[in-house]
This record gives structure tokens, C-alpha cells and sequence, in this order.
């Protein structure tokens, strides 16, 4: 089947250029001309991934954002604006953002952002790998944290993020691998973001106080239990 994407973008022309680019590319493509009908097409249907445009009447793309989030946690989401201020990439991150473009970018990218992401949600779907963390049950190809009988959801990054630092096993994850293997460069905005991820880790790691993720000054971070 191919891979359904919800594209909201209020540039009428530029929105439909992008969208049979996508199409041409294999891919089926909703078009939403602002952040209500958007959501609206969101709550219709199921989609494998969302591009956002930021800057949008009635309904911005971070309150879209939002919004998709309280619903599903999963939908990996790019956001495309026209804005290149730093404050904006890591709201956007904070948002629940997967990645980030601004315009005008190039198309090619765009599209290997797409295929990275939605590669990445599928990468470990033939293993049914258990792995113990302490007091939990961690199912990499699910996606699934299980503390007892609470099963927490991982979104993409954070379960690349706990994988990859699990495979480290006591020893410290270099900050630029993870960078690179999961964001695919290391700027200041993916550094951001993936110091917002490990806290969400650590959020969700809490329950059990055998467990921390280290910052090591640096270096990187390292996954410990005692």
C-alpha cells in the first residue's frame, strides 16, 4: 500500500506543486488549504505521515501540531515555514515536530526526509525482540515500553534513541552517532532535538529509579542500570 501523507499548506499553488511531486513519487497526498481543515481531514482519516505549514490562518501549524498530539502521539509530522529563526525550529521540536524545513527548499530533500522517517518507523518491524530494562519490558518492533501492566507508546525517535542506547550497554553513546544515525547531521537544531528526546525518556524511564540516562560532558549519553 502506499504511504497516505496530510499535507496542509495555505500557498494554493505551492501546495499543489508539492502535492503531485509527492504523488509522482509514489506516494497518496490529502491537500488541506489551512489548520481547520486539516485537522478535520485528520480526524477522517489515517494517515503515515503529516507536512505542516507553519505560518497559517485560522489555525498555525504548531496549534495543528498540538492538537494531532493529544490524539495520536505516533503521526510522524515535518513542518515547512518560511521562518528561519532558531526559537521557531525548536518550538517546533517541542511541538512534537519530527523534522523541519524552510523554505524554499529543495524538493529531493523533502523527499528523503519523507523516506527516512517512514523507513525508520518500519525498521525493526520483522523482530519481536524483548529486551529487560530494569523493571521493564521494552518491545523495540511495537514500539512499547511495559512497566507491570502499563504499556507506554515510544514515538520514532524515542525508541531509535533507547534502542541505540541500549546497544551501548554501560558504556557511553557518542552524541554524534546518535545524531547522525537518527537525525542524519548534527546541528544545533538536531542537538536540541535530541536533548528534548532524551528528556522524554527520562520522563518516561522514571517509574523505575534503577534506571538513569547520563549526560556525559562532551561525549554523549549513557543508559545505566543499577
Amino acid at each position: 500500500m502506499k504511504a497516505r501523507i496530510l499535507l496542509v499548506e495555505d500557498e494554493e499553488n505551492f501546495g499543489l506543486v508539492l502535492k503531485n511531486y509527492l504523488e509522482l513519487s509514489d506516494y497518496t497526498v490529502d491537500l488541506a488549504p489551512d489548520g481547520d481543515v486539516g485537522f478535520a481531514k485528520f480526524k477522517s482519516n489515517s494517515y503515515d505521515l503529516g507536512i505542516l505549514d507553519v505560518m497559517m490562518p485560522l489555525r498555525d501549524g504548531f496549534t495543528l501540531a498540538k492538537d494531532i498530539r493529544k490524539i495520536n502521539t505516533e503521526l510522524p509530522l515535518i513542518f515547512l515555514t518560511a521562518r528561519s529563526e532558531k526559537e521557531d525550529h525548536i518550538k517546533g521540536y517541542q511541538v512534537g515536530g519530527d523534522d523541519y524545513l524552510t523554505k524554499p527548499f529543495d524538493s529531493e530533500v523533502l523527499l528523503l526526509k519523507i523516506e527516512a522517517i517512514l523507513g525508520r518507523r518500519n525498521y525493526n518491524a520483522k523482530s519481536e525482540e524483548r529486551i529487560w530494562l530494569g523493571e521493564f519490558e521494552y518491545l523495540p518492533s511495537k514500539r512499547e515500553l511495559k512497566y507491570h501492566s502499563d504499556t507506554t507508546k515510544l514515538s520514532p525517535k524515542e525508541n531509535e534513541l533507547l534502542n541505540l542506547l541500549n546497544s551501548y550497554s554501560n558504556r557511553v553513546m557518542p552524541r554524534s552517532e546518535a545524531l547522525n544515525k537518527i537525525w542524519g547531521n548534527e546541528d544545533y537544531f538536531t542537538t536540541r532535538s535530541m536533548d528534548v528526546y532524551i528528556a522524554k525518556l527520562r520522563k518516561k524511564l522514571s517509574k523505575d529509579q534503577k534506571i538513569s540516562i547520563e549526560n556525559i560532558h562532551g561525549s554523549g549519553y549513557i543508559l545505566t542500570i543499577s
